[in-house]
């Protein structure tokens, strides 16, 4: 006999069939239905839902973090270049408030053979008629001839030039070189070098001044005490030769000057003369106006390269619309105003007045061109014009000079700017520190949260199969 469960198999049925307004027959697909609604059991990739959700909320704050960044980023690199490019302008300007650039000239012999001229800056032209009698020599002297071993004798040796000496103590077995290498290494030795040279008689003694002019020559004595045969020996070396110490005697324009030296300083101002003979010839001096137009065609490139600077720090490309780096910033404006300013105004009370009388133009582009020859003329006309003209006070390189300094000295506007973006940046790492911290304990609690809500799905998904394999059973009893 067949026993049944309290609700016939007909009965569930016409239930299940009322609840989900299906058949029988389908009573099994509507059961999963209901349990699989709303992807309940379909199971969940954490991982990527996390990470969309995190992505999401961080994505205001990053953009706004690297925009920022890269602003920075940017207007410091601008501004580094901006301070290169002065610097580069600033360098070919201090050049021009130099006297030595202007006060430049070059001398010259005649007659090479009789020696060369250098100048200082305090030099003037001049032609003068140069005649050389008698060259500055050493003085020298030789003592007699000895055995290359024999002792010469024990005391002292006192050698004198000038107001300085030095006494040498001589052992009673030195020989001559013995006696040489004493000279040489004394302290206090006032300038003579000893040297032995082993001739066809004998080994000799050369003592020699280290300096031309009768004002170095030396004095040669032996101490008290010394033996006789030292005494000789000083005695020979303090005995004038044909090697005696002589001045340089020359005249300039029938003016007498005798030099200790060849190279002959103070007889003419801001010239040394460089003797090497005897002789009569011309010696010329005259403006040498090359380094002073080089270093004004230096400051005219090195402006034209500022100007190529400032016009690609403040471009725009209208087709890329890509802007450079300081394209409306207020220091570039000011720089721009500031140089502008200076080199657009006269120098007051001077001749020439402005850089266009002296060959300087402003071209259509902003850069200058130099006429050398209008330069040249000015500066052989009246240098001092042309020096006042840059050098003065109120002169183009010392005001460009003073207005560049406030933007490239170490407390300059450009400095002062970049330690603020620096600082900038900081508070950037800062917020980026800041900003990753939150993300990261913000994944951690939807990690948390999401692998909860997995592990419960996982739970209800076990727990719907479970049912709907009951349901079944229920809906389709087994037959006996």
């Amino acid at each position: 006999m067949t026993t049944t469960s309290g609700i016939s198999s007909g009965s569930l049925s016409s239930l299940l069939s009322g609840l989900t307004g299906t058949s029988s027959s389908s009573t099994s697909g509507a059961g999963q239905a209901i349990l699989s609604s709303a992807g309940i059991g379909s199971g969940l990739n954490v991982s990527s839902i996390v990470s969309a959700l995190v992505n999401a909320a961080q994505a205001a704050p990053q953009t706004q973090i690297n925009s920022a960044t890269s602003q920075t980023n940017s207007l410091l690199g601008g501004l580094s270049t901006l301070n290169s490019t002065l610097t580069s302008l600033q360098s070919s300007v201090a050049a021009l408030t130099s006297a030595s650039t202007f006060n430049s000239y070059t001398a010259s012999l005649a007659d090479t053979t009789i020696g060369t001229a250098t100048t200082l800056s305090n030099a003037k032209p001049g032609s003068y008629a140069l005649q050389v009698t008698q060259l500055a020599t050493a003085q020298q002297r030789a003592s007699g001839a000895y055995t290359s071993t024999a002792a010469v004798g024990a005391g002292t040796l006192n050698i004198t030039v000038g107001s300085s000496s030095v006494s040498v103590n001589v052992s009673s077995t030195a020989t001559l070189s013995d006696i040489a290498s004493a000279i040489n290494s004394a302290s206090g030795n006032p300038g003579v070098t000893a040297t032995v040279i082993n001739g066809t008689g004998g080994s000799q003694l050369l003592l020699s001044s280290n300096r031309t002019g009768v004002a170095n020559g030396f004095t040669i004595t032996a101490g008290s005490g010394s033996d006789p045969a030292l005494a000789s020996l000083a005695s020979s070396l303090n005995t004038a030769g044909s090697n005696e110490a002589k001045d340089a005697l020359l005249t300039l324009n029938g003016i007498s000057v005798d030099s200790a030296s060849n190279a002959v300083s103070g007889a003419l101002d801001g010239v040394t003369l460089n003797l090497a003979a005897t002789g009569s010839t011309q010696l010329t001096v005259k403006q040498d106006t090359s380094k002073t137009v080089s270093a004004i065609q230096t400051f005219v490139t090195a402006y034209n390269s500022y100007v190529a600077s400032i016009g690609t720090l403040a471009s725009y490309d209208a087709t890329s619309k890509v802007a450079g780096p300081l394209l409306g910033d207020s220091t570039l404006n000011s720089v721009a105003n500031q140089i502008s300013s200076v080199l657009s105004k006269s120098v007051p009370g001077n001749s020439i007045g402005s850089l266009a009388s002296l060959g300087i133009t402003r071209q259509a582009d902003g850069t200058l061109s130099l006429s050398s020859s209008t330069l040249t003329s000015a500066l052989s006309a009246n240098p001092a014009t042309v020096q006042d003209l840059f050098a003065g006070s109120n002169g183009y390189a010392t005001r460009l000079n003073a207005a560049i300094d406030t933007f490239t000295s170490s407390t300059g506007i450009i400095a002062t700017r970049e330690q603020s973006l620096n600082s900038r940046l900081t508070q950037l790492s800062g917020q980026q520190t800041a900003l990753n911290a939150r993300m990261a304990v913000y994944q951690q609690q939807l990690q948390t949260e999401y692998t909860n809500l997995d592990t419960l799905m996982s739970s209800l998904n076990n727990t719907s199969s479970f049912l709907t394999t009951s349901l079944a059973q229920l809906t389709n009893p087994p037959k006996n």
